[in-house]
């Protein structure tokens, strides 16, 4: 994947990526990422996010635990969204639910 090909001013510097647990298929999240968050989950093969509340990067599970390791990233067609296929570690909604559309993500 190269993401100089990624699309970020389309979107005002922030892309969807959609988080998809790699086993069950379900769809646990949506959040945005910059270029930098991109670049260090690629590193690190945790996911980060920008975080729009926080302003700043926020890597999933750093205070819950709850972290989502990468097995895969898509781009889509347009190069303006990703798609992230992950182990998750636990829960990942905030709120304690499996999934951020509260559904029961079985594995």
């Amino acid at each position: 994947m190269d993401i100089n090909k990624l699309d970020f001013e389309k979107t005002n510097g922030l892309i969807p990526a959609i988080i998809q647990d790699a086993q069950t298929q379900k769809v646990l999240m949506l959040g945005y990422m910059n270029a930098e968050a991109l670049e260090k989950t690629i590193a690190d093969k945790v996911v980060t996010f920008f975080s729009r509340t926080k302003s700043r990067l926020w890597t999933k599970g750093e205070t819950s635990g709850n972290f989502l390791h990468i097995v895969d990233i898509r781009v889509d067609c347009d190069q303006d969204t990703l798609l992230l296929k992950v182990n998750p570690v636990g829960p990942v909604c905030h709120t304690g639910a499996d999934t951020c559309f509260n559904e029961e993500n079985l594995r």
